[in-house]
């Protein structure tokens, strides 16, 4: 079987701190089991070597823009054929300087996507739905540069209820040109997230930060039947390594057409791909 794969969701910040704060040590050792090779800088070599290894084809690389990370942009300026950027960080309460700055480093570089998670800035208080995000959406709709959301109960002991997939109803009835994607799963609201899924052409999720052997059943019968475009592969490395990932992902009870839709063909068209007009 093919072992073609797109990841499309690779940290690099992890190694740029001195320190990590105590929630994301607690994260590392008591959510994900990790060890301290989590918070180590990257070498490119090794990456490429596991990336090789497991047919990963290109990875995605999360950047910031309050923060730009330095390594991940040595990379892409390096293998632009083998890495691309996400980009977070956006200040969504002042976004038009950050909003200026987005759409300048989408013209300079290549930037697959931008990111926001809902838990993790602003206490926790913004749901998706709250207009604060409305800048964000329509920037990003005029650009054609699809955005990710975290949804589902965050790891850290942060409040979670900001990242219901219930509060991208409205934004996909509302921004209907916007590619949208929940991000690290929607536990355990997996099966609102399904539904919103049916219902919305431009909605899908990827299940990075999610080991394959532990989704949902409902998320691999709705990937074999109405879901086969729209569930999109993501490690979350160095949080779960490809070397783990990929191998539970060519494991899981799903058709050849479905696991190469999982693995590449869905991240290509959707992170890759024009949208037509």
């Amino acid at each position: 079987m093919s072992r073609k794969a797109i990841d499309c969701l690779v940290n690099f910040h992890f190694g740029e701190a001195a320190t990590q704060p105590e929630w994301m040590i607690r994260v590392r050792d008591d959510y994900f089991k990790g060890d301290k090779s989590m918070f180590a800088q990257v070498d490119m070599s090794q990456l490429l070597d596991e990336m090789d290894e497991q047919g990963v084809e290109r990875a995605i690389l999360m950047d910031s823009i309050a923060k730009p990370s330095t390594t991940a942009r040595k990379f892409v300026d390096a293998r632009s054929d083998r890495f691309s950027l996400a980009m977070g960080g956006i200040n969504l309460l002042r976004p038009v300087s950050s909003l200026r700055e987005l759409s300048a480093i989408v013209r300079d570089l290549p930037v697959s996507y931008a990111v926001v998670g809902p838990s993790f800035w602003g206490d926790g208080q913004y749901p998706g739905s709250d207009a604060v995000y409305y800048p964000l959406y329509a920037k990003c709709a005029e650009l054609e540069l699809p955005l990710c959301m975290n949804t589902g109960l965050p790891g850290p002991p942060i409040p979670g209820e900001a990242q219901h997939p219930i509060h991208l109803d409205r934004v996909c009835v509302r921004f209907p040109e916007l590619r949208l994607c929940m991000i690290h799963g929607a536990d355990p609201w997996w099966d609102v997230a399904i539904r919103l899924m049916i219902k919305y052409t431009n909605l899908h999720l990827m299940t990075s930060a999610w080991s394959p052997k532990r989704l949902p059943e409902s998320l691999l019968h709705f990937m074999r039947t109405r879901g086969k475009a729209k569930v999109i592969f993501g490690s979350d490395w160095p949080v779960l390594p490809m070397r783990r990932v990929i191998p539970e992902a060519l494991a899981l009870d799903l058709p050849p057409d479905v696991l190469e839709n999982y693995l590449y063909n869905n991240a290509e068209a959707f992170f890759f791909s024009k949208r037509e007009h």
